[in-house]
């Protein structure tokens, strides 16, 4: 019994730890931080947390991509069971045509909608041959670093404003952190109705994303399709990807579908 006593308090001491570096994450859950900053928040030494998320990694509750890092899918996964009555209603909406998108490229396709400075991915349909991708259902990804995310930033002027005042991970060398450069990249999104991924959320990930319109010409979602950077290119996709969201659009005019958002 007296043996026992020292290591459950080490078990609950470790706990508490790990909880403490899960709630430093704060509003940063999604964009990213590193050991030190991490470690500062939970009044840790570095190397603890450093240790704390090693074992928070393994079990999915955080990933790391270079030297940040993030919750991961186990927090996202039951944060998937907490979506609104209006995603819900998108994603019932619009699930048929990412279907059709799905049919007419067999490339891994998403459905998104913007949440803030975020995207919240609310469907995704992928082939035999899995991508590895950021995205999951139910998923948040800052906007900044996505195809769809930049579509839908690209429209929204409050959107926009938050994301600059937001700090700006770089997740890969192609990422587009700075605000010139950003607020140039939005631009170009808006006049060609397309937005593309070059591997900024993740290397080897290419992505071209669409808007769906809804009736106030705004966008409701936003709709692309992805593939390996080595063999996948957007160009080839953009002519289907614009025919399937302008279906999409034309049914959100027709039903007058509207979101609180």
């Amino acid at each position: 019994m007296t043996q026992s006593t020292p290591r459950e308090r080490d078990e609950r001491t470790a706990v508490d730890k790990a909880i403490s570096v899960i709630k430093s994450f704060g509003k940063d859950a999604h964009v990213g931080l590193g050991v030190s900053e991490l470690a500062r928040r939970a009044g840790l030494s570095k190397s603890t947390t450093f240790r704390l998320l090693g074992m928070l990694e393994r079990n999915g509750v955080v990933e790391r991509s270079g030297t940040a890092y993030r919750l991961g899918r186990i927090l996202q996964e039951i944060g998937a069971q907490l979506s609104t009555p209006d995603q819900d209603r998108v994603r019932d909406l619009l699930t048929p045509y990412l279907a059709d998108l799905y049919e007419a490229t067999r490339g891994t396709v998403q459905l998104a909608v913007l949440s803030g400075e975020h995207v919240v991915y609310l469907n995704k349909l992928e082939g035999h041959q899995r991508l590895r991708t950021p995205s999951r259902i139910g998923g948040r990804m800052p906007a900044y670093c996505t195809a769809v995310g930049k579509v839908l930033l690209a429209h929204n002027a409050a959107a926009q404003d938050a994301t600059f005042q937001m700090p700006r991970h770089a997740w890969t060398p192609s990422t587009i952190v700075g605000e010139d450069a950003l607020r140039a990249e939005l631009w170009r999104v808006r006049q060609s109705g397309v937005a593309i991924d070059r591997g900024e959320s993740l290397e080897r990930l290419t992505c071209v994303a669409a808007p769906v319109m809804g009736p106030g010409g705004e966008p409701i979602a936003a709709i692309s399709v992805s593939g390996d950077a080595a063999t996948f290119r957007p160009e080839m996709h953009e002519n289907v990807l614009r025919r399937v969201c302008l279906a999409a659009s034309r049914a959100a005019v027709q039903l007058r579908f509207a979101t609180a958002a």
